[in-house]
């Protein structure tokens, strides 16, 4: 008689590469709220969330943002922005 109690153990873990790490956080005001977004080192998306949480704070203590994302290498990730979302938008570029 088995000993698992009717739960199967999981199998094996992949030994596959890790996803990169986010190089860069775009807070972005969207409808009067302001939302967090980050981006990996070839501009596509990796995640999503509340800006005023406290990872925010987290992530950007020391560093300075740059205001604006209306550069081209952003035009296909931010298409769903306008025009002054994406230049009042504050950049960070993570360290990693």
């Amino acid at each position: 008689m088995a000993q698992t109690f009717g739960i199967e153990s999981h199998g094996e873990h992949s030994h596959t590469p890790h996803r990169p790490p986010a190089r860069y956080l775009i807070i972005l005001d969207v409808a009067g709220g302001m939302v967090a977004r980050l981006y990996g080192e070839n501009f596509e998306p990796v995640g999503e969330f509340d800006a005023a949480s406290e990872e925010v704070s987290v992530m950007t203590r020391g560093l300075a943002p740059s205001t604006g994302a209306s550069g081209a290498e952003w035009d296909a990730t931010l298409q769903a922005y306008d025009y002054t979302q994406r230049s009042q938008a504050q950049v960070f570029t993570l360290d990693v």
